[in-house]
This record gives structure tokens, C-alpha cells and sequence, in this order.
């Protein structure tokens, strides 16, 4: 029986779509356009002059479904650029607001991005379909709305790669080249990225209605986000109490896998911040190399807001603006709201350690929880950091001295005798643990990649497609990363190295 059967006084705008008796060419519905006017602006993709389909990500096509599947590239690159509009589709841009760098912009918005509607997958699971860089919408405050290939490039490798490392993330359809130019600080060639998301909705959308006193907003968002994400809550004693608490659980979970793998988001402002607990906006994010905590990327972070080890302060941070503008649905008294939520952004910090320290007892191949282990993941940290050691490569070489020997590990360091003093003690707390050597390997090897997205390595695929129309470097590094646990003897070694010193990366940039 369909989800929406029975529901006649109160249908839902979901059900006003799944109704119709006919699906559009590529099964979209558009429940975000069927809510208020205010919410959203409708908009026109600008096109453009001579597109070329430059990746069309046939897995997740399939995912989608097969219009989705059995799409051509011609009409690929017409859809992908905004050239042609499916049937179906109602483009709209999505009005938000958000914290930037601490600082409060009451309008933001989609200024080059564009949702074409929503499309549900095999799974069942319904995904919002999102061009970037389509051309001005509303919201652009000035710019032209649209992308350069760089950052397109960037974060169709960098959400791929996130979503084979197994994190929440937003995922990338297609890129297409627009065949036109966009200005920065200089000439550079355009581009449309599609996006795929289980929902663009964000803390800085909340944020939106409650900085205008519309609480009618706040709860209508509310009520959609419970209904599409989290249908379960529908009957708790106050579903918008589960809401901030689902928020928390999905936003802890989601940056200590971050952390985990060593990446760097960049720019953790609020309406970059997911109601779903998906990645997303992949602008100067990063993968640190050298493990050092206060690490940075973002050209445009400069006091070092967004370093490495501020990641989990500053979702607490914006998890209580999340918790501000639904004060007036989580009771009648305004008191007893701020009591509610201030005990849900302080069950935060607990939340995110637990998840961390979880995560590095997987890296460390520790299958119980035992008193010490918190020492003995820091004094690890603490090696890495005091050695400059590549954090990805140290804890995957560490993977491999469980069932081998220590010398390759052994080797990053230039003090080895530390290092070795700490293995002995490693060693000694798998005593008990009813887990084979191998088994504790393979293990740690599901969790500790080889390949990740090196700034080098992104550079060097942006570098050969801007100046080249090169896109082997691209696709080769794409192709790498589909498999980032699995070491293969036909991958050079450069794959899974640190840059040299001539090849670092040290500040990245947005795409806007």
C-alpha cells in the first residue's frame, strides 16, 4: 500500500506528487516548490553556448533509476547545463540565511545553484537534483551565478571520494563544460556541476524564517524536514525535540568521520551545515597530510576558525543556532525552551567523543573498550604530530604492521625509538581480545584508506583541464579513489604518498 493511502484530511505535499497518474520524463516531483512562496524563488537555468559532458557518473545513475540510467550523453550535457529543462522539473533557488565566520547574514540563498526538483531512487529514498553554476538566480547578491571548472572538478573528486570512504556526503552527478568564460581574477573556463542530496536544507534555511519573526516558516520547515527525513518522529510527544536531538546525532557522527580520515571542510559556516548530516559544499576543503591538529586550508580563514581541531566546537556551535529558532516549537514557555535545547547542544560534546574515540579504537584495530585506550590514541596523535607524519599513511602502514613487520612504519618517523616503545605497548592491549592477526588486520585496513583526495593530486587534475582541456589526470585520480581501501599493485606509489615539498598545497580556495 502506497505511504500516502488513507491520508485524505491532511495530505501531505508529498502525496500531492506521488498521485499523479503519469511520471515526467525523469520521475521528478518538486515537494520543496508546493511550499510557501517565500521559501524559495523560481528561476531558469541561463544555458550554455557549447556544452560538453565532461563525467556522467553511471553508478549513481543507476541508483537513481533507470531514466537516469539509460540517458545518452548528448542529452546529458543539454540537461546537466541547463540547456534544456526536463519535463517535470520546477527549477527553483532556495532561500536561506547563516552564520559566515561568526558573522550573521540575514539572506543568502542560492546564488548559483539551482534545484531542479526531486527524484526518488530504487531504494525508495528521495534525492534532490542540484545544478551549480546554471547563472544567476535572487539570491546571487551581485555575481554572475555561475562556476569555473576548477572547483566543479574539485568536488566532483572530492564527494566521490567521500562517498567511497563510506561518509555522508552529497554526491556528483554529472559536470559539464559550458563552453563560455567566468571571471574572477581572471578569465577561466565554466562549468556546471549536478548535485545529488537526500535534501539541501540546512541549519542557515531555519535561520532564514526565525531571523524575520515567522515562526509559521520555522514550523512549516520543520514539519516538511520531519515528513522527508525523518518520518519516524511524526509521533513522538514533540517531534521538533527529536529533531534538534536527530540533527545532533547525525552532525557528532558525521564530523568525527571527518576527522577520522583527516579532512578539513574549510568553511563550517551555518548554511553549510546539513539537516540530513550529509557533507556537503566542497569549497576549500582539504585532506591534512603532516597530522597537526591546528591545521589549515581555507585562504579565507584566516584566525583559523575552521582549523582541523575546531571542527567539533564549532557543529556544537551551530547546532545551538539550529536550536535558537526552533525555541518557540520545543515548549510554551520560552524558559522551559531554552532549558530543552541548552540540554541538547550540551549532549554534544559527549556525542562527538564517543564517536571519536570509537573511530580511533577501529584505526587502532581495538575490538572492546577497555580503561587507557584514550592515552594510548593520543600518544599515537601525539608521535604523528611531533614527527610531522603523514597522518593517512602512518595509521595505514600501522594497518599493515598488525600482520607484518614495523619497518615501513618505522621508517616515517625520524626517531624510530619512540615509535617502537609505543607498538610494545599496542601490542600488549590486544591481549584478550578474542580477535585473530589477521583478522585485526583486515579490520583496520576497512578503515584506514591508501588513497584519499591530496590537495597535489586535485591540483594537478584542475591544472591539466583548465589550461589543457585535459582530463585524463581528472578521471585517473576519480578512478583511483573509487576503491580507497584497497591497495592495488597497478596504482603507482605516488597515489597514496604526502606531496613533496615542491608539490604542496597549502591554501585552497572557493569556488565563488
Amino acid at each position: 500500500m502506497s505511504a500516502c493511502a488513507g491520508n485524505i484530511a491532511r495530505p501531505s505535499v508529498f502525496c500531492q506528487f506521488l498521485s499523479l497518474e503519469s511520471r515526467p520524463m525523469l520521475d521528478f516531483v518538486n515537494t520543496y516548490a508546493a511550499l510557501p512562496d517565500r521559501f524559495y524563488a523560481r528561476v531558469h537555468p541561463s544555458g550554455a553556448p557549447s556544452p560538453r559532458l565532461i563525467a556522467y557518473n553511471r553508478d549513481l545513475a543507476r541508483e537513481l533509476g533507470p531514466s537516469w540510467e539509460a540517458m545518452d550523453e548528448a542529452t546529458a550535457a543539454a540537461v546537466f547545463s541547463g540547456n534544456r529543462v526536463p519535463d517535470g522539473s520546477m527549477p527553483i533557488a532556495m532561500a536561506y540565511a547563516g552564520h559566515q565566520f561568526g558573522g550573521f547574514s540575514p539572506q543568502l540563498g542560492d546564488g548559483r545553484a539551482i534545484l531542479l526538483g526531486e527524484t526518488v531512487d530504487r531504494d525508495g529514498v528521495r534525492r534532490d537534483i542540484q545544478l551549480k553554476g546554471a547563472g544567476r538566480t535572487p539570491y546571487s547578491r551581485g555575481g554572475d551565478g555561475r562556476a569555473a571548472l576548477g572547483p566543479v572538478i574539485r568536488e566532483y573528486i572530492v564527494s566521490e571520494a567521500m562517498h567511497a570512504l563510506g561518509l555522508p556526503t552529497t554526491r556528483a552527478l554529472a559536470a559539464v563544460a559550458t563552453g563560455d568564460q567566468v571571471y574572477r581574477e581572471t578569465s577561466l573556463p565554466g562549468a556546471v556541476l549536478t548535485r545529488v542530496a537526500k535534501s539541501h536544507v540546512r541549519v542557515g534555511t531555519f535561520q532564514f524564517f526565525a531571523a524575520r519573526g515567522d515562526t509559521d516558516g520555522v514550523k512549516a520547515l520543520a514539519d516538511y524536514v520531519i515528513e522527508r527525513l525523518y518520518p519516524d518522529l511524526a509521533g513522538e510527544a514533540n517531534p521538533y525535540l527529536g529533531l534538534l536531538r536527530r540533527v545532533a546525532d547525525r552532525q557528532s557522527a558525521l564530523v568525527a568521520r571527518w576527522m577520522q580520515i583527516g579532512f578539513i571542510h574549510g568553511v563550517m559556516n551555518t548554511d553549510n551545515s546539513s539537516i540530513s548530516g550529509e557533507t556537503i559544499d566542497f569549497g576549500p576543503c582539504a585532506f591534512m597530510e603532516a597530522y597537526d591538529p591546528a591545521t589549515v586550508f581555507s585562504s579565507i580563514d584566516r584566525n583559523g576558525r575552521y582549523a582541523y581541531h575546531n571542527q567539533a566546537g564549532i557543529a556544537q556551535w551551530n547546532l545551538a543556532r539550529l536550536a535558537e529558532t526552533l525555541l518557540p516549537l520545543l515548549a510554551d514557555e520560552l524558559d522551559a525552551a531554552v532549558e530543552i535545547a541548552n540540554a541538547e547542544v550540551q549532549r554534544f560534546g559527549p556525542q562527538f567523543t564517543g564517536h571519536w574515540v570509537a573511530g580511533l579504537r577501529r584505526k587502532l584495530g581495538l575490538t572492546t573498550e577497555r580503561e587507557g585506550d584514550e592515552p594510548l590514541i593520543q600518544g599515537f596523535l601525539d608521535l604523528l604530530q611531533s614527527g610531522e607524519v603523514d597522518f593517512t599513511r602512518a595509521f595505514r602502514l600501522l594497518s599493515d604492521a598488525a600482520d607484518g613487520g614495523d619497518d615501513p612504519l618505522l621508517s616515517l618517523f625520524v626517531d624510530p625509538d619512540p615509535v617502537t616503545a609505543w607498538l610494545t605497548e599496542w601490542r600488549q592491549r590486544h591481549a584478550g581480545e578474542e580477535i585473530t592477526v589477521a583478522e585485526r588486520a583486515a579490520a583496520m585496513r576497512a578503515v584506514n584508506p591508501v588513497y584519499i583526495p591530496r590537495n597535489h593530486l586535485i591540483e594537478e587534475a584542475i591544472v591539466a583541464a583548465t589550461e589543457r582541456e585535459d582530463f585524463g589526470p581528472f578521471e585517473r585520480l576519480h578512478a583511483v579513489l573509487a576503491h580507497p581501501y584497497e591497495r592495488r599493485a597497478d596504482i603507482p606509489i605516488r597515489y597514496e604518498l604526502p606531496a613533496r615539498p615542491e608539490e604542496r598545497v597549502l591554501r585552497t580556495f572557493c569556488g565563488t
